[in-house]
C-alpha cells in the first residue's frame, strides 16, 4: 500500500561551540501523497537540504514529527521506514562506491531490505536497470561508476532507490550535477516512475521551471521557514510572497507570467550582513524584510500565514489591509 509522509512543526538546530543554535528549518509542516510530486524551492541555506535529510533520517530533527500513514515514525521499526522511503542523492558519482560494480549496489540494497533471494538476484538487478532505460542490462550490471556517463550514473542511483520497492522518493536536487541536455531525461524518468508505482516525490530543486512542470504543488522556504505555498501554477506563474518573485525574476530564462518579463530579470538583493544571515529568531519578524522591496511597518512583527486565493498561502502582510510601507533607505528600521 502507497504511503503518505509528512511532517508536523518540524524544527532543526544544529550546535555551535561557543555560539547559539542555528536553526536551519523552523517549524515546517508538510505531506507527500501518493502519485504526486511536491516541489520544495529556495535558495541555497534556505533549509531545503536539511528537510530531505530529516525525512531520511540522516539528520536528527531537535523538535516536531515525522509520520508514515499518520504513525510517528520514532515508534517504527527504522530499517521498515527506510525499505518505504528512499532517496536519491544531488551527486550520483559521490553515491555510489566506485570498488564496485552497478550489480553490486543494486543487489545489496535488494538482499538488505528481503526483496530477493540470493541466487533470485541477478534477474531483479537485470528488471532494475532495464526500468531506468538502462539496456542491455548485463553490460551496464558488470560496469563500474567511473565506466559509466554522469546520467547513466544517476540512472543507476535510482535503481538502487527502486530496488527496495519504496512508497516513497524523496530526490535532492537529482539533476544539478548531470549536463543540461541529460536533465530533462532523468527528469521525465522520475515523472514516469512516479506515476507506473504510484510514488509519493519530494523534489527538491532551485529551478522553477521544472518545478513547475514536474510538481503539482510547490512550496517555497526562505532561511528556515516556508514562506509561500500553492500549486505549482499559481506560485509559479503568481507569485504572491516578494521572495518569490525575485526568485521567478532572477531565473535564467524568464518565466512566462512570472513577475515579468526574464530578459529584464533583477538580481535577489543579498543579505545585509552576517547577523542576520544568522538570525534565529521565531516569531520576531519577517525574515525577508532587509532585503523586500516592499517592507510595511508591520513586516517587523510576526508574519502572517494568508490566504491568497483557495490552497495558496504566502506569509506576506501584502495581502492583508492596514500597515504603511516604507522604504529600504528607511535607516531607523533598517540599521
Amino acid at each position: 500500500m502507497s504511503a503518505t509522509l509528512g511532517l508536523r512543526e518540524l524544527v532543526v538546530d544544529f550546535r555551535r561551540r561557543g555560539q547559539l543554535p542555528l536553526r536551519a528549518v523552523d517549524r515546517v509542516s508538510l505531506a507527500l501523497t501518493p502519485g504526486r510530486t511536491l516541489a520544495l524551492v529556495g535558495e541555497s541555506g534556505s533549509g531545503k537540504s536539511t528537510v530531505v535529510r530529516a525525512l531520511s533520517g540522516l539528520v536528527r530533527p531537535t523538535s516536531g514529527e515525522i509520520l508514515l500513514d499518520g504513525e510517528v515514525v520514532r515508534r517504527l521499526n527504522r530499517l521498515a521506514y527506510r525499505r518505504r522511503v528512499q532517496m536519491v542523492f544531488q551527486d550520483p558519482f559521490a553515491s555510489l562506491n566506485p570498488a564496485h560494480d552497478v550489480a553490486h549496489h543494486l543487489r545489496r540494497s535488494l538482499l538488505v531490505h528481503h526483496r530477493a533471494a540470493t541466487r533470485g538476484a541477478s534477474e531483479e538487478v537485470d528488471e532494475l536497470l532495464v526500468s531506468v532505460n538502462l539496456v542491455p542490462a548485463g553490460d551496464f550490471a558488470a560496469k563500474r561508476p567511473h565506466e559509466l556517463s554522469g546520467g547513466q550514473r544517476q540512472r543507476v542511483a535510482i535503481a538502487r532507490a527502486l530496488a527496495p520497492d519504496p512508497d516513497v522518493l524523496l530526490a535532492d536536487e537529482p539533476v544539478s550535477m548531470l549536463d543540461v541536455s541529460i536533465r530533462l531525461e532523468i527528469l521525465n524518468l522520475l515523472d514516469r516512475l512516479k506515476t507506473d508505482r504510484q510514488l509519493a516525490m519530494l523534489y527538491v530543486t532551485h529551478d522553477l521551471a521544472t518545478a513547475r512542470h514536474f510538481s503539482e504543488e510547490v512550496v517555497v522556504m526562505y532561511r528556515g521557514e516556508i514562506v509561500e505555498r500553492g500549486t505549482s501554477d499559481e506560485v509559479i506563474l503568481s507569485p504572491a510572497h516578494p521572495y518569490t518573485q525575485l526568485l521567478a525574476a532572477a531565473a535564467p530564462t524568464g518565466i512566462r507570467g512570472a513577475a515579468g518579463d526574464g530578459s529584464r530579470r533583477r538580481p535577489i538583493p543579498v543579505a545585509h550582513d552576517e547577523a542576520e544571515r544568522r538570525q534565529t529568531i521565531v516569531g520576531g519578524g519577517c525574515r525577508f524584510v532587509r532585503r523586500c522591496p516592499y517592507a510595511m511597518d508591520a513586516c517587523f512583527e510576526r508574519p502572517p500565514e494568508l490566504e491568497v486565493s483557495p490552497g495558496h498561502l504566502a506569509r506576506c502582510w501584502l495581502h492583508a489591509t492596514g500597515g504603511s510601507v516604507v522604504t529600504r533607505r528607511d535607516e531607523d528600521r533598517y540599521g
